[in-house]
């Protein structure tokens, strides 16, 4: 049988220099620096995708209302009505038992409203979003001003919407 001795020092040279556990907590901070502004960039293009898709909802609802009108023009707001505490998009604002082509308009993922801008004749519009993602692109995916140019929109659509991220996405009438 083999007896051990066990020595006990205060400068025992197991464990880790303070040294050491610098160099590791400033490289887990970097690194977590690193995935925290791709996070970040996640979210954004998240949101923006979420926007392109609400407009695209709404694009459709308004169509419908179109082929529905008797004027076969687009309505001059969206939503045109509050029934039951809830945005809608129909056909009789009087009546919120008319025809419903949109129970609830969605808001931005931020909480305000979609942009919404038609021609005096209300047979031409345009619904726009600022976008957070200013790399982001595609045919109805404007930047480089804060303010939509002239070439980007009908020209008898008047818009006052202005992006502080000068990017921004515009769904014409079809």
């Amino acid at each position: 049988m083999k007896i051990l001795n066990f020595k006990f020092s205060v400068f025992s040279s197991k464990g880790f220099t303070l040294v050491e556990l610098l160099i590791v907590i400033s490289i887990i901070g970097v690194l977590s620096a690193l995935l925290m502004a791709n996070f970040i960039g996640v979210r954004q293009r998240a949101r923006d995708s979420q926007r392109k898709s609400d407009l695209r909802q709404i694009q459709s609802a308004m169509e419908l209302y179109k082929s529905d009108s008797s004027s076969s023009t687009y309505p001059s707001a969206v939503p045109n009505a509050t029934c039951s505490n809830s945005r809608v998009l129909i056909a009789d604002t009087s009546n919120c038992n008319s025809t419903v082509y949109m129970k609830r308009v969605p808001l931005d993922p931020m909480g305000t409203s979609y942009y919404y801008s038609y021609s005096a004749s209300t047979d031409t519009y345009i619904l726009a979003s600022c976008l957070e993602n200013p790399s982001d692109r595609g045919s109805d995916v404007f930047s480089d001003t804060t303010t939509p140019k002239s070439t980007d929109i009908d020209p008898n659509i008047k818009t006052n919407l202005v992006c502080t991220s000068s990017t921004y996405y515009i769904l014409q009438n079809p």
